[in-house]
């Protein structure tokens, strides 16, 4: 593994995605935003905003603060619209969809705190009529354009090609001590995942399986640390396992093994391994047949999907397998390149053109994915799978003004965004995405 202990960077691409960092912010006013600064945000960045809008062609949307009512709109033919954006904001009702949000909730969505697919998981967004959770997603896309300057991803506008502009194999499979680190991180910056074959021998996940066998009993439902699917066989099924490095003494020491702790200089940006949760180093998995309720295999989404992209991307997410997995078997896809756009975050946006690809793996190969990449867990049909999540994050940006609260603001918000996260298998991700 000494290979990849050198550093290893791309003149002008990173996966230090952000843009914000934890600091005092004056409280947003709904009347000013929506009269004034996002009005002005759209002008400034129309340019990025137009042909996004042109593809998407969102339905109107009434977001309701306060009492008060404003409603965005695609305005098609030109000149249309905020400085020719192609999106008109009146104070008014009447949109499609209507999401309620109190003031705070507004000041969490244009800060970047939450997403609308976090308040939805919350169970906060307020949705009335016939509105469509889509409608919503459109238009924070809309939002995050204006207000962050990234551009609304178009078919064909992130290219998935090498330095040298050669189309990347993206069903390619590494490993450590053939495979150049360079080129390792190279594709995991521009494709957004890694596949990495036998990082991990047989036998110690072997070992780490039957001590999985052994800690279920130390979870219970509602215990905070698990979550819990019901099969079609009636069926109650632990299948995560959090804090699991604590359960099992193979696990606590892989966690500290060069093998693993290396896999951080692929990214070039300083990760380091670093959970959110002192108490949450790596979580086991159970994928077990036939899930009819509750959380087991997550649909496409990003790990940034609830909220704080900005703060927090690229963290790189490690999956250990600890069984393999196939088209049967519940591996994992990626799709290539989405932390390069600005899409969906917590459910596949309709007509992407990025590809699906699956990773199917044997036992002991590692796979990584960035915390922007979107992906999914398929569900396994004939053997279930046993895997493995860890990760490396990127160190806290201090406060600009070198604010003392820096640290208390920015552990209270992944505090607050870990708690949200727990509570989806009780509330809106058991449920389906209509757009």
């Amino acid at each position: 593994m000494q290979a990849l202990r050198r550093a290893v960077t791309i003149a002008g691409v990173t996966v230090d995605l952000r843009t914000r960092r934890d600091e005092p912010h004056v409280a947003v006013d709904p009347e000013s935003f929506f009269t004034d600064e996002f009005p002005d945000a759209i002008a400034r960045h129309a340019e990025l905003i137009r042909p996004g809008v042109d593809w998407i062609r969102p339905k109107p949307l009434t977001m309701s603060v306060a009492g008060e009512q404003w409603t965005l709109t695609y305005e098609p033919d030109a000149p249309h619209g905020i400085a020719g954006s192609g999106v008109s904001l009146a104070r008014s009702g009447g949109g499609r969809t209507t999401i309620a949000l109190d003031a705070a909730q507004l000041d969490d969505v244009v800060h970047d705190q939450q997403s609308m697919m976090g308040l939805w998981v919350g169970g906060t967004l307020g949705d009335t009529g016939d509105g469509k959770l889509g409608d919503a997603l459109n238009w924070w896309l809309v939002l995050r354009a204006a207000l962050d300057g990234a551009p609304i991803y178009t078919p064909g506008s992130v290219e998935l090609t090498d330095a040298d502009g050669r189309p990347l194999d993206l069903d390619r499979t590494f490993r450590v001590g053939v495979d150049d680190p360079a080129e390792m991180h190279e594709f995991l910056v521009r494709a957004g995942f890694l596949h990495i074959a036998g990082v991990f021998r047989a036998d110690e996940m072997a070992t780490v399986s039957d001590d999985m066998d052994r800690a279920v009993p130390q979870y219970s439902q509602g215990d905070g640390r698990s979550w819990w699917a019901r099969t079609a066989d009636g069926t109650d099924r632990l299948v995560r396992m959090q804090g699991f490095s604590r359960e099992s003494d193979t696990v606590a020491g892989l966690l500290e093994d060069r093998r693993f702790l290396d896999l951080a200089e692929l990214s070039g940006a300083g990760h380091r391994f670093a959970r959110k949760r002192a108490d949450n180093l790596v979580e086991a998995l159970f994928k077990p047949i036939g899930v009819v309720a509750g959380i087991s295999d997550i649909g496409w989404h990003k790990d940034c999907g609830i909220g704080r992209h900005s703060y927090n991307c690229c963290g790189m997410t490690v999956g250990i397998s600890v069984t393999g997995a196939g088209p049967t078997s519940g591996q994992l896809h990626a799709l290539a390149g989405s932390h390069r756009a600005l899409v969906w975050s917590g459910s596949l946006q309709p007509h992407l053109d990025l590809p699906d690809v699956p990773l199917a793996t044997e036992v002991g190969d590692v796979t990584i994915h960035l915390s922007c990449t979107m992906h999914m867990a398929q569900a396994p049909v004939e053997q279930e799978r046993r895997v493995m999540y860890s990760g490396f994050s990127l160190p806290p940006l201090p406060a600009r003004d070198g604010s003392a609260d820096a640290g208390e603001l920015r552990a209270a918000a992944v505090a607050r965004d870990s708690a949200l996260r727990e509570q989806a298998p009780l509330t809106a991700l058991a449920r389906n995405v209509h757009s």
